[in-house]
């Protein structure tokens, strides 16, 4: 008999409390640097100094690129540079048979360069271990796996032990970037929705902050968690040399009913093998962090039978898989253009 999933997911993908694009109330979060920008009744956050930071916030789509805007070359970013650069090494097609040793050995110094962001729950993040520290309704990120300011956010997910769902926006998305250029006005990552506070945000240090301010119990991000994104938060993206980066080409373009749900936490290896290939084919998925010292332990014993991760719950075929081999040959072979046509 099946392990039944450890939660239900009863709405649709993509869609979006209606709370989430006018506000009916004040937002609780404030910033003496950030301006609230308002359009067509949605809200967003922009950083009085984000023009001048370089490449996070000059991220952009493709289209926008290729516009006659004399303009454009200045805001292109980094990661569209090191895009086709990477890829020359990233050896091909990630469907086929890898060197997982090879592949097991840069994702841990990735991890190593990343130490101690993103592995454990921040003491004082919460009252109590019995208690979880999740809203009422789910968080929404909008981000690339290699994309090192989408990491900073997904290291203060763990450190917070929040479950978000998490919509994949590769280089060359069919669906989510488009999801971002209409809600937000713009093409950049990483890109929150928080549909507690009706609150949009650009840019991952404001991002970061407001999840500590709302969801932190007064406490702040971990030591050196902001500031180390630029000295080492490239490694990871520059040693998986772009995975996690652009859309497999034989990606199947109808998303599926129900989303996964993957129980990881942000500095593990393997876990991190297993949030590329979601990101390469462009699968939403409810990320469940279970860094050490989570409210989530209990959960994702009673659904493996193990504390170990990464563990993949796919509602649509009823599959449970614990081994990141096994569930890198599922994502795949199910999710691929010639499954689904």
């Amino acid at each position: 008999m099946p392990i039944p999933s450890p939660c239900s997911l009863s709405h649709p993908i993509a869609s979006f409390p209606i709370s989430t694009f006018h506000s009916h109330r004040p937002h609780r979060f404030s910033k003496r640097n950030s301006t609230w920008i308002r359009g067509k009744g949605r809200i967003y956050v922009k950083s009085s100094n984000s023009e001048a930071k370089s490449d996070e916030t000059k991220q952009k789509s493709t289209s926008s690129s290729e516009n006659n805007d004399t303009s454009s070359g200045n805001t292109s970013s980094f990661l569209s540079f090191l895009c086709p650069l990477l890829k020359v090494f990233s050896g091909g097609d990630p469907s086929q048979q890898r060197n997982h040793a090879l592949e097991v050995a840069t994702s841990s110094l990735a991890s190593v360069a990343r130490l101690p962001w993103g592995s454990r729950v921040s003491s004082g993040s919460i009252d109590s271990q019995d208690v979880s520290p999740n809203p009422p309704l789910r968080l929404q990120l909008f981000e690339f796996e290699a994309c090192p300011f989408c990491r900073r956010v997904r290291e203060a997910l763990t450190e917070l032990d929040l479950s978000v769902e998490v919509y994949p926006c590769p280089k060359g998305s069919v669906r989510h970037r488009e999801m971002v250029r209409r809600s937000g006005g713009k093409e950049m990552f990483p890109f929150l929705i928080d549909p507690n506070t009706d609150t949009l945000m650009y840019e991952s240090g404001d991002i970061v902050k407001y999840l500590f301010n709302q969801y932190g119990n007064g406490r702040g991000p971990s030591t050196g968690l902001l500031e180390s994104t630029l000295f080492t938060g490239w490694m990871p993206t520059l040693l998986r040399a772009g995975r996690g980066m652009s859309l497999w080409d034989k990606a199947s373009t109808d998303p599926p009913p129900k989303m996964l749900e993957l129980f990881s936490y942000e500095n593990n290896p393997y876990s991190r093998l297993v949030r590329e290939a979601l990101c390469e084919l462009e699968l939403p998925y409810v990320l469940h962090n279970i860094g050490e010292g989570s409210t989530r332990t209990r959960s994702l014993l009673n659904a493996s039978g193990s504390n170990k991760v990464p563990f993949l719950v796919d509602p649509n075929t009823g599959v449970h898989l614990g081994d990141y081999e096994k569930i890198l040959a599922y994502l795949f072979k199910t999710y691929s253009s010639a499954a689904s046509a």
